[in-house]
């Protein structure tokens, strides 16, 4: 009977928690969240992001706004020792566009709603390395003649890119001064690659093993959005909006090649990341999000305000496929990743200090809910803290531009290669057992809009 080895070895794929505060979503949907990360209660030109409900309280006219972002900074695991890690250079962009008339607004965003965009691990991953560990601790292998010992890695690579594009249309209808109400239906387009080369050698083996994939996993998703603002009082603005559930049905087409010693190895990387097979079909769903927020005007100069978002990631489906493969007589088994809700929470400020400038500060913090059995090399949703600030400048009375930064301080946290791999550390020299990796990241964005009202 045919023998398989199965090689755990794949890329780490650009997840949106490199980039947020959830599994996959962002919040960033614009360059003034970096600033002011408590939007959901303000009334201002990023609201047709964040309070769509509240559009109907700013000047009549038709608005065009547009932003870019850029995130830069690494993701970087640690094995053994060995640091691996790969730099983030990642420009976002988006645009909307809104008519505000006395009692109603249409309007349209486009833009990122998920995911971060592209990183490189030059040195491979911390699934490539422990390969080695396995093969070297216990002692060897021999197949058909063949023997493998001292393996190790030479030159292996991976390339991982997560992005998710959206566009939403909706309405907002004013029901009296202080109450008002909205609804818009959301098109999400998501693409997640993965391109990855193993090469191990061993110095009893005169033949390199190479395994490589590139594939691309598309789906196409539609989901609702409901909102609802409640000017209290002059200076007092609560809001509320909830984004339904996107279902993501995505497939997987490209190539992949493994090394075949017939009916003896097939050394590939479908074992241990099935969804990333070409012709697999999976969902990954977006989870809903419920957001809430308060804004409060303490002076005529000075904004405070208070944002929640609650992301309900038990009710999505999110590749929970479990992979395996053989390595010698040691089986390889993963583990169903496991997710917990999510929440963040953020304080925000806003101070005028001119008719034409005024400065924005934030902090937020975020638990995504991840438990450690989903942290991986192709991804790992780490809680973390963001500090913000930024400007805004008001050249006239219908323009506006926006310059802002944030950094995002992650937690580092350890993987669960002991709890994955428990049986065969069993069996190792305490000297040769596997560890754990460590995950961490370290990005900081700069934005700026541009808002105009005609």
């Amino acid at each position: 009977m045919k023998k398989r080895l199965g090689l755990l070895a794949l890329a780490a794929v650009l997840s949106s928690n490199a980039y947020s505060a959830s599994i996959d979503h962002i919040q960033t949907y614009t360059p003034e969240y970096l600033g002011n990360q408590a939007q959901n209660g303000m009334i201002n030109n990023a609201s047709v992001y964040y309070n769509p409900a509240g559009l109907v309280h700013l000047q009549n006219g038709t608005y065009f706004h547009a932003g870019i972002e850029l995130a830069v900074g690494e993701e970087k695991m640690n094995y053994n020792g060995q640091e691996l890690k790969a730099d983030l250079l990642q420009p976002i962009p988006n645009f909307a566009m809104y008519k505000v008339e006395d009692d109603s607004v249409l309007f349209w965003t486009f833009g990122g709603i998920a995911g971060g965009g592209d990183l490189k691990y030059k040195d491979g991953v911390a699934g490539t390395s422990v390969i080695s560990d396995i093969v070297n601790g216990i002692g060897g292998l021999t197949l058909n003649g063949y023997t493998i010992k001292s393996l190790e890695d030479n030159g292996s690579s991976a390339e991982g890119k997560n992005i998710y594009a959206q566009t939403t249309l909706g309405k907002t209808w004013k029901v009296d001064d202080k109450l008002s109400l909205s609804v818009a239906g959301r098109v999400v387009y998501g693409v997640r690659k993965l391109k990855g080369n193993i090469d191990l050698e061993s110095a009893t083996l005169k033949k390199r093993l190479h395994a490589d994939i590139d594939s691309e996993r598309t789906a196409w998703g539609y989901g609702a959005q409901f909102g609802v603002n409640y000017k209290a009082t002059e200076r007092l603005n609560l809001a509320m909006r909830y984004d339904s559930r996107v279902k993501m049905n995505f497939k997987a087409k490209g190539s992949y090649n493994n090394v075949v010693i017939p009916d003896t190895l097939d050394l590939g990387f479908g074992n241990f990341y099935p969804e990333y097979m070409p012709g697999t079909k999976t969902r990954r769903d977006l989870p809903a999000i419920l957001a809430a927020g308060m804004s409060y005007k303490v002076t005529d100069k000075w904004t405070v305000a208070l944002s929640g978002n609650y992301y309900f990631n038990k009710d999505a489906k999110m590749d929970r496929i479990v992979g395996s493969g053989k390595l010698g007589t040691a089986t390889l088994q993963g583990l169903e990743a496991e997710y917990d809700n999510g929440w963040e929470l953020a304080v925000g400020t806003e101070y005028r200090l001119s008719p034409k400038w005024a400065v924005l500060g934030s902090i937020n913090y975020a638990d995504t809910g991840a438990k450690v059995s989903s942290y991986d090399d192709v991804e790992y949703a780490l809680n973390s803290v963001t500090l913000g600030t930024g400007l805004k400048y008001n050249p006239d009375e219908t323009t506006e531009w926006v310059f802002t930064v944030a950094h995002f301080f992650y937690d580092s946290e350890e993987g669960h290669y002991t709890e994955k791999y428990a049986k065969l550390n069993e069996k190792l020299p305490a000297n040769m057992r596997i560890n754990n990796p460590t995950y961490d990241k370290s990005i900081t964005a700069f934005g700026v809009s541009y808002t105009k009202r005609f």
